[in-house]
């Protein structure tokens, strides 16, 4: 679904990522742990096309995406919840969702099934969002990435600041999307929360993956766990 070959990216003369190389296989949720400032959101924003790789390349269904800008990167199938959730503020929830809409022909998903997802939003679709507490403005966030009907969706940081009991149904939606065959890119701090999800497992440090393996291997290799997650 998605492969990271040797990227190279930059901040003006700062170099963050060196040399980091990932694979995403068709429905497999792959956790890319680390923590703040090792680079996570700057590979995230590599791959959709906000800060483009020096050198290296991005592979997305097969085809060469890393010069591509980020609208046609969405525009191929590539869904983006972003860090910090980045809801449109002054639109209500169902304007949220709508802006980001793409045929449902491609997945299915529409209004009533983010909706069915999500029952809270459907309660608040009147609402602003900035209105909405932080767990609601995540679920937008997610509900918003899913309307565009991905084949892929990158999620960067989605328990950030959240209460454990709103992480706790977030989570659980992303189960069912998992079950459903959705091939989700998880972006996290917290390692004990994405254990619980993903398949496969790279913890990231100084702008390069350290480590490799299964979320049992990463949870019996202490060194690992105590040098790079604070664990």
């Amino acid at each position: 679904m998605l492969e990271v070959n040797d990227i190279h990216t930059y901040y003006g003369d700062a170099y963050v990522l060196q040399g980091l190389s990932l694979k995403l296989e068709q429905g497999q949720i792959l956790g890319l742990l680390g923590r703040n400032g090792v680079g996570k959101t700057t590979l995230v924003n590599s791959i959709v096309g906000f800060n483009p790789p020096r050198r290296g390349s991005v592979v997305f269904k097969g085809e060469e995406i890393s010069r591509q800008s980020s609208f046609e990167t969405v525009r191929s199938g590539m869904g983006l919840v972003p860090q910090g959730r980045r809801v449109f503020p002054t639109l209500g929830v169902e304007e949220n969702l709508l802006v980001a809409e793409r045929s449902p022909e491609r997945h299915g998903w529409t209004l009533e099934r983010v909706y069915a997802l999500f029952p809270r939003l459907h309660e608040r679709r009147n609402q602003r969002a900035k209105t909405l507490s932080g767990g609601e403005q995540q679920m937008l966030a997610i509900g918003r990435a899913l309307m565009t009907n991905p084949d892929c969706l990158i999620m960067d940081e989605p328990s950030e600041g959240l209460a454990p009991i709103i992480i706790q149904g977030l989570w659980e939606a992303i189960g069912k999307l998992k079950e459903q065959g959705l091939s989700i890119l998880l972006v996290e701090q917290s390692a004990h929360l994405a254990l619980k999800l993903v398949d496969y497992v790279h913890v990231m440090s100084k702008g390069q993956v350290v480590y490799s393996g299964t979320p049992q291997n990463l949870l019996a290799n202490e060194q690992i766990k105590s040098s790079y997650l604070g664990i």
